[in-house]
């Protein structure tokens, strides 16, 4: 059993966990997704934009270099030095850093550029060309230690040529450096995004592992009382909330399925012990006079019926927690009409109905017709007189706004019984609806102290609540009231 309950709590751990590891993975992944497409849509934004930057000044610089030697007849002299007063070459430098380098006629470097560009076949046959600004482009080019663009434009006449470059491996030497750190940033924020779903995970998951913790301790040791952990307001506290209201529910009804079984057992005492001693003597029946075999066979008449009461009222006081009678629309002036006739065929006492009001409402009739008649026999046991009529009131208060607490706040029909019996002393009024309790004065007469307890969980089932009173002039006055629709959780 033990080594059963363990693998339970592993497996439902288990499942926790991997609910767990489910939530961070999928954050995790999420968060990566969003970052990488966001770092290479960015990296390759800034590239582009990097990129085609520069290619515009190297266009630009060419430009106007093309437009200079076909307006103007330069020869190599005007760019073979810097000039303070801003010269050619100087037009040429500025805007980007350019490398510069002169070719005379003959193809022969006249001004070094630095570092020294690569004078090929081309380059030599724009040095000699006729027509100023011809253009010959070299991508790619291997300068040193590293790459440059380069361009030579003929100065026309056969005067030689300029040569300008731009190096672009620096440029792609920091995309590099800033692909790398956006790369280390992805998987930066994607472990970040893992711990923090971890973190978030197990938060969420703890509630659900103590959730489970307290569902699998009711399920080993069937202790109903253990308390639930809740926490917060979002749907695994409701769930933790809906959890302990259960067990709190199923707390009380055990309770009460305890209490009454441990009472049924100790009224049932009472009489079983009365029949097994008058069963003793029908042993010498033989032997005892007339008068005392009346006596005797008269006590286990009545001892049995008391016996068949107390069970019948057992039976219904324990069905009523689970009656599965319809709600339907009932008139209690009716169904106080009909416990009226019955009672005075059983009883041979005047029954009087009173009525005001409308009383119909949504109510199970046949618990409300027992509860009722338990009220008429009741009184009719206490009265023993019989010299006033037991009355019947049936009241329909309605729902008065801002009505006082009580037994009728808020009740939309009210019943009472009323009686001209001792009545009931002022100490008992607030237990004479618990099970089996009798008063002092009662204990002699015949009953099991189940009646008025019935009434109270009618009461209880239909939204309402048992009161009782002692009369002006003796007497008592016992009702319920019943609300106008299902207020309780219906027997």
């Amino acid at each position: 059993m033990r080594s059963g309950a363990r693998l339970r709590r592993w497996v439902a751990r288990a499942r926790l966990s991997s609910l767990r590891t489910t939530f961070t993975v999928s954050f995790a992944a999420v968060a990566a997704a969003v970052t990488v497409l966001v770092g290479f849509l960015s990296y390759d934004a800034a590239a582009r934009l990097v990129r085609v930057d520069q290619q515009t000044v190297f266009e630009g610089v060419v430009q106007d270099l093309l437009d200079e030697v076909r307006h103007s007849a330069l020869t190599p002299a005007d760019f073979a030095t810097a000039d303070a007063d801003g010269g050619p070459r100087d037009e040429l430098i500025r805007p980007s850093g350019t490398v510069v380098q002169v070719l005379g006629p003959d193809a022969s470097v006249v001004d070094r550029g630095h570092p020294p560009l690569p004078v090929g076949a081309d380059d030599r046959r724009i040095a000699a060309a006729r027509t100023a600004g011809q253009l010959v482009e070299h991508r790619d080019v291997d300068v040193g230690d590293g790459m440059y663009r380069v361009a030579t434009v003929s100065l026309g006449d056969g005067r030689g040529a300029v040569q300008i470059a731009q190096e672009f491996s620096d440029t792609e030497d920091l995309l590099r450096e800033l692909q790398q750190r956006t790369v280390l940033l992805v998987g930066a924020v994607v472990i970040a995004a893992g711990l923090f779903g971890w973190w978030l995970a197990r938060r969420i998951t703890s509630r659900l592992v103590r959730l489970a913790g307290a569902a699998e301790d009711v399920a080993r040791t069937g202790r109903l009382g253990i308390q639930v952990p809740v926490a917060g307001y979002d749907e695994v506290a409701r769930l933790g909330r809906s959890f302990d209201r259960m067990l709190g529910r199923l707390a009380q009804s055990e309770e009460d399925q305890r209490r009454l079984v441990q009472d049924a057992g100790h009224e049932l005492r009472t009489p079983l012990t009365s029949l097994r001693t008058n069963i003793s003597m029908l042993r010498r029946i033989d032997e005892l006079p007339p008068a005392v075999r009346g006596e005797l066979v008269a006590d286990l008449a009545q001892e049995s019926r008391e016996l068949t009461d107390l069970v019948n009222e057992l039976v219904d006081l324990a069905a009523g927690q689970s009656d599965r009678e319809p709600l339907q629309r009932v008139a209690l002036a009716d169904i106080a009409e009909d416990v009226a006739v019955a009672a005075r065929r059983r009883t041979g006492r005047a029954v009087t109905v009173r009525v005001s009001g409308d009383t119909v409402v949504d109510g199970r009739p046949g618990a409300l017709q027992r509860a009722l008649s338990n009220l008429v026999d009741n009184a009719a046991k206490f009265d023993r007189g019989g010299s006033e009529p037991i009355d019947i009131v049936v009241t329909g208060v309605g729902m008065p706004v801002g009505a006082s607490a009580g037994a009728d706040a808020g009740a939309a029909v009210r019943v009472e019984v009323l009686d001209r019996g001792p009545g009931i002393a002022e100490e008992d009024l607030d237990r004479v609806f618990d099970r089996f309790y009798r008063a002092p004065d009662a204990r002699s007469l015949p009953g099991s102290g189940l009646g008025l307890s019935i009434v109270r969980e009618v009461a209880a089932a239909h939204g309402g609540d048992p009161f009782a009173r002692r009369r002006e002039g003796g007497g008592s006055a016992i009702g319920f009231t019943v609300s106008g629709g299902d207020g309780g959780s219906g027997g």
